[in-house]
């Protein structure tokens, strides 16, 4: 099973060596892809650096700031091009502990096709799962995210906007990934809102989200701007297909996890 971690960075030069470290740590075999949007502060440079060391570490340059979206299409494209089997979001700030990968990966279907998930959820509102150093604020626009998108959509998962995820390569394919046209924090919604339409099956992993120690965060409100009026949109066009049952995901015990 071909692994490949997608890391999206704008501005993370204070970041990028100490994620990509714990990832080959956490999961050796895996690789890792950097989308790198033109950074000004020399991110892709360093990107470049770390990549002329490791077979395993690759790097894509896009012309600038194009969204968060935009940078997981090509990275995901990208994976299915070369053949990988499994892809993983994960962000670039240190948030997603790659420690917490390998319970990500083993939640998702073997390369035989037996039991597991097409879509792994890294997921803080279930049992286990946990925030640290966030402010109320955050916690309370993070929470009533997921409550309302899981009202308007009839989305069975808890965490409807988290970015720690992971899909196995058949499950991409049948999400049409290259049709998702949302950005931010809008993405991760509109991602799983597409799975639970395809039929596919999704498993909520436990995960303890730290905030990040350097740099800024990249939520804007026009992220949260753009969520809100697309998530009510989908809401309404989508009231037929509410009307049938998504399966339940299914959610891992924080004590399966491998640390």
């Amino acid at each position: 099973m071909r692994t490949l971690v997608i890391i999206p960075t704008y501005n993370e030069r204070e970041n990028i060596g100490p994620i990509v470290g714990r990832v080959r740590v956490s999961v050796p075999d895996a690789d890792i892809l950097i989308v790198d949007d033109d950074s000004p502060d020399g991110t892709g440079e360093i990107a470049d650096a770390l990549a002329a060391t490791d077979a395993q570490i690759h790097v894509m340059h896009r012309a600038g700031k194009d969204g968060l979206g935009a940078a997981y299409r090509d990275g995901m494209r990208w994976a299915l091009d070369v053949g990988f089997d499994r892809i993983v979001e994960m962000d670039a700030d240190g948030s997603h502990r790659p420690e917490q990968l390998p319970s990500l990966l083993a939640a998702l279907r073997d390369e035989d096709g037996g039991p597991g998930a097409d879509v792994a959820l890294g997921s803080r509102w279930v049992a286990g799962g946990d925030v640290v150093n966030w402010p109320a604020h955050r916690r309370l626009l993070s929470r009533g995210g997921s409550l309302y998108s899981r009202a308007a959509l009839g989305i069975p998962a808890r965490d409807v906007t988290g970015g720690y995820r992971a899909f196995t390569a058949e499950a991409l394919r049948s999400i049409h990934f290259d049709d998702v046209e949302s950005q931010g924090y809008c993405f991760q919604i509109d991602m799983l809102r597409r799975a639970y339409r395809a039929g596919l099956a999704v498993a909520e992993v436990p995960i303890t989200f730290v905030e990040r120690e350097h740099g800024a965060s990249k939520m804007t409100g026009a992220i949260v701007a753009e969520a809100m009026l697309r998530v009510t949109g989908w809401g309404i066009t989508g009231l037929p297909q509410r009307l049938r049952r998504h399966p339940a995901p299914v959610e891992v015990s924080g004590s399966a996890q491998r640390a």
